[in-house]
């Protein structure tokens, strides 16, 4: 005879009630890691856009991009790093264009509007000597300066770092000669007077061609022709800082040129303004030199003497009317600066001419 008919539920199959159960709690878990995925994802590229900034539009970056064109900002892509940041190598995948991203540190949510109208003022530069800025990138505590890309780097590593190339007179006469050109533009020749601030040989970049361009306007403050430029923290390098600007906190093309006398000795000698660490048996050249250049001809060592000086066979002479110190030169007899140059003037001019001198430097001293 058959089977009577079941009278209870059917009961389901195993897999049904175990896998139906696993295959919603996983699709829940999988919803909430996407939601979590995209929020930090969404806070990793967020940006910090205000309204006024609209009318910067074509200086500013996405930071998605800049993190994409560093690959992330890895250490591999570092070019260097100080007080102000860290700066990465990257190429933007728009154009291909090779570009140096600079991370500052911008906590202050006080003068940022300031501080981004004079980055874009600074990107209108236009000039050989000067590294382009093509915009910028805010994004919470942060602000990415987006660079020209120089592919020799800094100048400082061609001075003080036992480079595998050695920088000729001639170059360094071209560098000088470029920074020079390029600070009179930032004085005198763009629509408002901008001061660098911050002149040093580690903000001198050098091109594909060895051609030095003045970099790093973090600090760089800019005012309108004819008008006094107003008081400010004082700011820039140890060993570069005009004695005036510590005193007022006023930075003025002036300062500038101070810094620039004190790369120009830099450049020349291949050392520092001041040295982390210094011999005390180590010579200062200059004084050894002011001796063989005295107006006294007594005082000129002779040529036997000078060849022992070298030898270390004995010491430098020391100076006796003039001295350097942290604050300058000083004149042991009280000779103004006119008074220097009418000296320096009748003494050398009349006998060989200072062109040729210069000429015989820069071509690798002939």
């Amino acid at each position: 005879l058959p089977k009577l008919p079941r009278l209870g539920p059917k009961k389901k199959p195993k897999v049904l009630t175990i896998g139906l159960p696993l295959i919603l709690v996983s699709l829940a878990l999988a919803g909430v890691s996407g939601a979590v995925y995209s929020v930090k994802r969404k806070r990793k590229f967020a940006e910090v856009v205000e309204d006024w900034e609209l009318e910067y539009g074509p200086h500013r970056f996405k930071f998605k991009d800049l993190y994409i064109a560093t690959k992330g900002f890895k250490d591999k892509e570092l070019l260097g790093a100080g007080g102000f940041g860290r700066v990465y190598r990257g190429v933007l995948s728009s154009n291909k264009l090779e570009v140096a991203v600079k991370r500052v540190s911008h906590e202050s949510r006080q003068g940022m509007r300031e501080f981004v109208a004079e980055i874009v003022s600074i990107g209108r530069l236009r000039h050989r000597n000067l590294v382009q800025l093509l915009g910028y990138c805010r994004r919470k505590g942060e602000l990415l300066l987006v660079y020209d890309y120089m592919p020799n780097g800094s100048l400082d590593k061609y001075l003080h770092d036992q480079p595998k190339v050695t920088l000729n007179w001639r170059q360094r006469f071209r560098v000088i000669k470029g920074v020079a050109s390029g600070l009179l533009y930032l004085h005198g020749e763009w629509e408002q007077v901008v001061v660098h601030r911050d002149v040093k040989a580690s903000n001198v970049l050098l091109d594909g061609e060895l051609n030095g361009r003045l970099g790093d306007f973090g600090l760089a403050r800019l005012y309108d022709h004819g008008t006094d430029p107003q008081t400010t923290h004082v700011v820039g390098t140890l060993g570069y800082l005009a004695p005036e600007h510590t005193r007022t906190g006023k930075a003025t093309p002036s300062t500038d040129v101070f810094a620039f006398g004190a790369f120009l000795l830099e450049v020349a000698c291949g050392k520092r303004p001041i040295e982390a660490q210094s011999q005390t048996e180590d010579a200062i050249l200059v004084d050894w030199v002011y001796s063989c250049w005295s107006k006294e001809p007594e005082i000129r060592p002779t040529m036997h003497q000078v060849l022992r000086f070298l030898e270390g066979d004995v010491p430098f002479p020391e100076m006796s009317s003039l001295s350097l110190t942290s604050s300058g030169l000083i004149f042991g007899h009280r000779e103004g600066f006119d008074d220097y140059v009418m000296l320096y003037s009748s003494s050398v001019c009349n006998g060989f001419s200072h062109c040729s001198v210069a000429d015989s430097l820069v071509s690798g001293g002939r």
